[in-house]
């Protein structure tokens, strides 16, 4: 599988990753996953500390135990929870960051991390310290290199100047283009995007009937989709392609980003994921076919 390097590190990674969330609650049917994803040459697997409270990162921590040396893992933190604490709650503070990484690398039983990102952020939190936090880390060397995940324009805007991220993950799809207006800032700071949600809940996939709902998605109107789904459905299909394929390789053909996060519950489910990793990249003609269809919205400037 194509490799891409992230950011400015020496980290190249499957230009189609792993999203951990989507794992189970059972240990064995997690590693059957993974093990399948690693022999279909993908690299890059995502986690959190706060996906079944800690228990993804145990599992993952299973799963790739005999991986480890052919693997980039990634995982996040800044989302505090615990005892006195209803749910979770955001905390940015420096001390917490450096405690959830020791955390994590317990629950994933490794020493360190490939990237460690932060795991949102506002413009109101004390992103000097933050950073701080993550530098400490790298120079500790339990973890090689920090990113961000993030769609508030302030907060990316701070840490791609101040900071030595290397990656920003955002949701970003042919129905969700709103990441494209950061291309040349990344460009200019030398920063990959780690892009999730390239299917869109499944809307991008020969298969949307089943996941429209009446409340749309995001600036389209379940009305707008029930129109455009089955066009670039129809266009994908004359390159003799899924709908699923062609989504994926439109982001996948984007130079800023480093790697497609795609999930799977079911080993069936990453088969079709993974062949769209086989698929040329699109001609520039089906690619402006794609941007006229679609909108290219913009993110809360305010943010």
């Amino acid at each position: 599988m194509k490799k891409n390097q992230l950011g400015t590190s020496d980290l190249y990674v499957s230009e189609l990753g792993f999203g951990c969330m989507s794992l189970s609650d059972d240990h064995l049917s997690n590693s059957a996953l993974i093990d399948e994803a690693v022999a279909h040459g993908i690299n890059f697997f995502d986690t959190a500390d706060l996906y079944q409270f800690g228990f993804n990162e145990e599992s993952v921590g299973k799963a790739v135990k005999g991986h480890r040396d052919k693997i980039i893992l990634a995982s996040k933190g800044g989302n505090e929870w615990g005892e006195g604490i209803d749910g979770w709650r955001w905390n940015p503070d420096k001390n917490y960051i450096k405690h959830a990484l020791k955390q994590s690398l317990q629950r994933l039983n490794v020493d360190y991390l490939d990237l460690y990102q932060l795991h949102g952020g506002t413009i109101d939190d004390p992103i000097d310290e933050v950073i701080e936090a993550f530098e400490d880390l790298s120079q500790e060397g339990t973890i090689r290199y920090y990113g961000i995940s993030s769609i508030r324009p302030n907060v990316i805007k701070q840490f791609a100047e101040k900071s030595n991220i290397v990656s920003v993950m955002m949701q970003y799809s042919l129905l969700d283009r709103r990441p494209e207006e950061w291309f040349p800032l990344f460009d200019k700071h030398g920063i990959s995007i780690i892009a999730r949600g390239p299917v869109a809940k499944g809307l991008l996939t020969d298969n949307f009937e089943r996941k429209l709902t009446e409340d749309g998605y995001l600036a389209y109107s379940e009305n707008e989709l029930k129109e455009l789904l089955p066009e670039l459905r129809n266009l994908a299909g004359h390159e003799r392609m899924s709908l699923q394929q062609t989504a994926l390789r439109y982001i996948m053909d984007q130079p800023a980003v480093g790697t497609a996060l795609t999930g799977a519950s079911q080993v069936s489910q990453l088969k079709e994921n993974v062949k769209s990793t086989n698929t040329p990249a699109l001609s520039e003609e089906l690619t402006s076919n794609l941007k006229k269809m679609t909108k290219l919205a913009q993110y809360d400037k305010h943010r």
